[in-house]
């Protein structure tokens, strides 16, 4: 049988444990309802006999301590939740155990921001991750060694896994299931939880707060002028000149403090002014294209569709508060 470890980390999203153990439990009784052998042994793994969640709601008992397992296929890392940094040191040594597993062969899952800590053991390093897009520029600050694909529902890379925010999980998991049992499974499991089974961006649901979190005070002033004025024409060579730079000196410092080109910046800024002015549905998509600065059609739309995995139509047909009316 697959040994899966579910870690019962500190600061833990305990719905994120929960529902690993449920969805794997489920996938063998799918099974064995086939005629097949049940395919998974699903354990908590901790370093205490106890952890509480919730301010003391949720109380998980491990079934094992880590010291004690021998042999491990999978191991997973639940979502995280508060400050990440705070969560780190509460659980590093779940971080240290993990690599060491992975040394040995074993694989790793993250789920969404779970991945902090897959970050702190420096597996990640040169390799790709996702994580919760409000987590996305605080993994890339800390970890810049890391190609953080914000947009990605899910990655897949030598045996380390991660997955987007919210319930982007759930598809990491199904991916799993299919690794591991199966497509004819991992269909049945997604019809069985409701699921979309091949989701693989999380773009349209990413709302884009420039990395601020840094101590280049001029460059953050940049990007404020940037956030008040994207309704107008911005240059790069302008922007430069607005702040007294030279304009090698300014990308540079603002590729090093915001993880962006100044150009992307100011497309990721843009397009989310134009997403918030769909949602509103008051306007035709050329007078948003006009209104954040774009006068070109196709232009604004390979952009577009390019930040958020949409077109600026199905963008508007999705979210768009007259439709939701």
């Amino acid at each position: 049988m697959i040994q899966i470890f579910i870690l019962t980390v500190r600061n833990a999203a305990v719905a994120s444990i929960a529902d690993c153990q449920h969805v794997f439990t489920m996938v063998n009784t799918f099974l064995t309802d086939r005629g097949k052998k049940p395919l998974f042994d699903v354990r908590l793994a901790g370093i205490t006999e106890e952890v509480k969640y919730n301010g003391g709601l949720f109380k998980v008992t491990p079934d094992m301590r880590l010291e004690d397992i021998q042999a491990a296929d999978l191991i997973i890392i639940p979502a995280l939740t508060g400050d990440m940094s705070t969560a780190v040191m509460l659980n590093t040594p779940y971080s240290l155990w993990a690599a060491e597993q992975y040394k040995e062969g074993v694989e790793i899952a993250c789920l969404s921001s779970g991945v902090f800590l897959l970050a702190f053991s420096g597996l990640l390093k040169g390799r790709q991750c996702t994580t919760h897009w409000s987590y996305a520029n605080e993994l890339k600050y800390y970890y810049p060694s890391i190609d953080v694909a914000d947009e990605r529902m899910i990655t897949d890379q030598h045996g380390l896994y991660s997955s987007g925010g919210g319930n982007a999980y759930w598809n990491l998991l199904l991916h799993l299931v299919e690794k591991y049992a199966g497509r004819e499974i991992a269909i049945y499991a997604a019809k069985y939880f409701v699921i979309d089974l091949d989701k693989s961006i999380q773009s349209p649901f990413i709302v884009f707060h420039g990395l601020k979190d840094h101590h280049d005070e001029n460059i953050k002033e940049v990007q404020l002028y940037i956030e008040k004025h994207y309704k107008n024409k911005l240059t790069v060579d302008e922007l430069a000149k607005h702040f007294n730079m030279s304009r090698r000196s300014f990308e540079r410092r603002f590729k090093k403090a915001t993880r962006n080109t100044v150009a992307e910046y100011i497309q990721r800024v843009k397009i989310e002014g134009a997403k918030k002015q769909l949602e509103i549905g008051r306007k035709s998509i050329q007078e948003v294209m006009l209104n954040v600065g774009y006068t070109d059609t196709q232009t604004f739309r390979d952009v577009f569709r390019r930040n958020t995995g949409m077109t600026p139509v199905e963008y508007k047909n999705k979210y768009s508060r007259k439709m939701l009316d």
